[in-house]
């Protein structure tokens, strides 16, 4: 690019000066001097004309911008990036040690870079563990978060931080991810008809829906990854949605009961942020970030990426999506890659969740591809992803910067592919209306227990979770007490209103716990369900924790025994739903819940 700039790039693409640091995983700018520009007799670069030495600072940079952080600027300089001609051009930048030579020239620095090139070379070995650091995962969320990783110079960083479309988070969700905790992104597909060639789709007035919405939850050591598909036509609960105005004032837009998913967003004026509490009333998960796609983004990061490939068990035509392909396998960009994840009518039963399938199929084969060496090794397709990547999604304003995405897409890069799981939301068709759907209350409680209480739906990370598992279940193991005889007050710590007392009743009326109270209120609310008792009172423990589901870490022993009539303290969390309904999660997903594994390709059926 610097070449470029000064007219003299001799038929190079500015793309193919990114070369992956298999020391860091970051792509980084590397200049090789052009054939002008030979080292004068006293080791110092010769005075090519440029205005105040800018060539003689430009010959030193590869070296000392490897030393730097990736994203941290230089002091004085501002290369310039496709698109952009020239830039600033420092004047006064101060020569770092490294690239001075013996005399105080920059001879050394050319040796140093020589030096550099050799060890490279011996070096390439520790190249796979450099690309397994770049790597970042599944879908739009791939292609987005590898902006991070492809783009670690200050130079790109304000080519692409132009490009993001950032939307107020309005208060909701966990206000951003961190390190200690698992994350949660959701991606939203909006079935709104901008864009070029799109109206063509069908109901072109459409405000833009949650047509197509994955809560993506990644574990805490980072070793699985879930991506749950909610159904559109899933009837649900909106909550009042604060949402900040164009002149600064915050509006509530009103809640709604018994209403379709998809009107959490566009439905009077209602932002990403009411889809994020809408899914957080749904199944418990606080949300991190969310990340908004329109069918522009199918086409240009299927296009960006080189194709997606996917696979049909027959013949299919649709009229309605315009799909129309042979039965085998195919590679899909552009707008037959949106045909395929709008198509429906004619795969499985016609339903969305046939489309949902779809759709998952889809994602599971654009994570293997941009996990591919064909991908990660070639600087001009990382570089043409990240710029389709940062123009076609809408993001919320705690990730609206190149550093930030940077910085979750490294916390994601370490999931293997096989421990990621694509499921959908169990649903069973709603009775009073067909073309919609309600939850599975004897499977849906399971699948986000697992996820919230960070349990993978693989085996394979399962069973590395097992021995660590294993001492916290032994609190479980041992007598019982009978239920007459134990001892409990109950606080409500953060569950709906009203949940001590009917905590109570059914201790009282169906467990035979008579020895209970209702405390109302807690002291300060807990995250989660918790049983506080002493060492002697173990086995009431076990008793409680048997009868309600209470998981082991949910139990909390102290270190001294307690009195002969002292009660136990439980505190119900934003958990509990109802008495009798279990609290722990399964330690395995229902048998018969829709799975697609992210390391397999299935036929469309």
């Amino acid at each position: 690019m610097d070449a470029q700039g000064r007219g003299r790039d001799e038929g190079i693409d500015p793309a193919d000066q990114w070369v992956l640091n298999p020391d860091t995983g970051d792509y980084e700018l590397r200049l090789t001097p052009s054939a002008g520009r030979a080292p004068s007799a006293s080791g110092s670069p010769s005075a090519a004309p440029s205005s105040s030495g800018a060539s003689a600072t430009r010959a030193a940079a590869p070296s000392s911008r490897r030393e730097q952080a990736p994203g941290t600027p230089p002091a004085d300089e501002r290369a310039a990036v496709p698109g952009q001609r020239g830039g600033r051009r420092g004047t006064g930048r101060s020569e770092s040690p490294s690239e001075r030579g013996p005399g105080g020239g920059r001879a050394g620095a050319r040796g140093a870079a020589a030096a550099t090139g050799r060890r490279r070379t011996k070096s390439r070995k520790s190249g796979k563990s450099g690309k397994k650091k770049a790597l970042v995962w599944t879908g739009g969320v791939l292609a987005f978060l590898l902006v991070g990783t492809a783009t670690a110079g200050y130079l790109a960083y304000r080519h692409f931080n132009g490009n993001i479309t950032a939307v107020s988070s309005d208060g909701a969700g966990t206000g951003g991810f961190s390190k200690d905790r698992p994350i949660n992104v959701l991606v939203i597909g909006t079935d709104k008809r901008t864009g070029k060639g799109n109206e063509g789709y069908g109901d072109k007035e459409s405000v833009g829906h949650a047509d197509t919405t994955i809560l993506f939850h990644v574990s805490k050591d980072r070793t699985n990854a879930t991506a749950l598909s909610i159904p559109r036509d899933l009837i649900a609960t909106v909550p009042d949605c604060p949402t900040a105005q164009d002149d600064g004032t915050t509006k509530t837009i009103p809640g709604t009961e018994g209403q379709r998913f998809n009107t959490s967003l566009g439905q009077f004026d209602r932002t990403p942020s009411c889809t994020m509490r809408t899914v957080t009333e749904l199944t418990g998960l606080e949300v991190d970030h969310f990340m908004v796609a329109d069918f522009n983004a199918v086409k240009t990061l299927s296009t960006a990426v080189g194709g997606v490939d996917v696979c049909l068990a027959k013949d299919i035509n649709d009229s309605k999506s315009h799909l129309n392909l042979t039965k085998g396998e195919h590679n899909l960009q552009g707008e037959e890659a949106l045909s395929f994840l709008r198509t429906r009518y004619s795969v499985g039963f016609g339903s969305d969740l046939s489309r949902i399938e779809l759709q998952q199929q889809f994602l599971s084969s654009l994570m293997r591809k941009l996990k591919s060496n064909d991908t990660l090794t070639s600087p001009t397709k990382m570089w043409t992803l990240a710029e389709a990547g940062t123009k076609a999604l809408t993001v919320d304003d705690k990730i609206g910067d190149i550093n930030e995405l940077r910085k979750l897409g490294m916390e994601l890069a370490s999931v293997d592919s096989k421990n990621i799981t694509f499921t959908t939301v169990p649903v069973l068709d709603n009775p009073e209306d067909k073309a919609s759907v309600v939850l599975d209350r004897n499977k849906a409680p399971q699948v986000f227990s697992m996820m919230r209480e960070d349990v993978s739906f693989t085996e394979v990370a399962a069973q590395k979770k097992a021995a660590a598992k294993e001492k916290e279940a032994a609190k479980l193991k041992g007598e019982m007490a009978e239920p007459a005889d134990v001892r409990v007050d109950v606080y409500n710590g953060g569950a709906p209103s009203g949940s001590a007392q009917n905590a109570l009743d059914w201790l009282q009326n169906k467990q035979g716990v008579l020895k209970s109270t209702n405390k109302s209120n807690a002291p300060e609310n807990v995250k989660k369900t918790q049983l506080v008792y002493a060492p002697n009172q173990a086995d009431q423990a076990r008793r409680l924790a048997d009868m309600m589901g209470l998981s082991a870490s949910a139990l909390k022993p102290t270190t001294t025994d307690a009195g002969e009539r002292d009660p136990m303290v439980l505190t119900l969390g934003p958990d509990f739903v109802e008495a009798g309904t279990p609290l722990s999660a399964p330690r395995k997903a229902p048998d018969e819940i829709q799975r697609v594994g992210g390391d397999k390709q299935v036929c469309a059926q």
